[in-house]
């Protein structure tokens, strides 16, 4: 008899189980949807010239090689430098809906780190940030700006300024034209 017992209980709680699972099962199909956002606006396209696979130059001399690849459903670039003399870096850049700037985070296998924003000004994207010189302990100024040119190619121009200059001067003046 205690055996027939268990086994109406075992199936009573198996029929209560089934049952909520069906109920749960309804309620997710009748819930409303919830609109997820998406990085389709305009302002995440303003830096897509720059995808792609490039040979970069330096004054007419070789400087390296870089790929630009859409991210995460379209919401960033992904960056993969490598420099003639094999070093390399990495960056991630988006546009951040919430500050309505663009941001750029970068680092190399030598342990340098930038981080930037900033947005597109007369066709150009332009990132500017602080990093400390560890060496001088000062605050150097960054910015670089891309710039697409008329033949595809585009103009990369880094800039800094330390804290005892008035003026900018430049670190590198690349020239990016896409891999075949």
């Amino acid at each position: 008899m205690l055996y027939l017992s268990n086994w109406y209980v075992s199936l009573a709680m198996a029929s209560a189980l089934f049952w909520n699972l069906g109920a749960n099962a309804q309620d997710v199909k009748t819930a409303p949807s919830v609109p997820t956002a998406t990085c389709d606006s305009e302002e995440y396209r303003q830096f897509d010239f720059w995808i792609g696979r490039w040979t970069v130059t330096e004054g007419e001399q070789p400087a390296g090689q870089n790929t630009i690849e859409p991210d995460l459903k379209r919401c960033a670039l992904f960056e993969s430098w490598t420099a003639v003399d094999g070093s390399r870096g990495r960056s991630i850049n988006f546009y951040d809906r919430d500050r309505r700037r663009w941001h750029q985070t970068w680092i190399d296998d030598r342990g340098g780190a930038l981080e930037l924003d900033g947005g597109l000004a007369g066709g150009s994207m332009v990132l500017e940030g602080e990093r400390l010189d560890s060496k001088a302990r000062t605050s150097v100024r960054h910015r670089i700006t891309w710039t697409p040119q008329r033949d595809g190619s585009v103009r990369q121009h880094w800039q800094m300024m330390k804290p005892e200059q008035s003026t900018w001067e430049t670190v590198f003046e690349g020239l990016y034209k896409r891999s075949r």
